[in-house]
């Protein structure tokens, strides 16, 4: 399983699942990322956190631990 935390700088790839439940799965979903949807990294910190990827034609910074919790290919 590949998380979106451990795609590098520059990959694209599409979101296979959702981990995680109640309001922190529906915060993730709120923001455009859902099943099937294509994200872009277009960077990450220097410490790793937060993560910048663009979704739906918009930029969103995700934290580590909900970056963990998207699960892609």
């Amino acid at each position: 399983m590949k998380t979106l935390r451990q795609a590098k700088v520059g990959d694209t790839v599409t979101v296979v699942k959702l981990h995680g439940e109640g309001a922190v799965k529906r915060r993730i979903m709120d923001m455009g990322i859902t099943k099937g949807v294509a994200v872009h990294i277009r960077k990450v910190a220097p410490l790793g956190d937060p993560v910048e990827v663009n979704v739906r034609g918009y930029e969103l910074s995700l934290r580590k631990a909900d970056a963990e919790m998207i699960e892609v290919q």
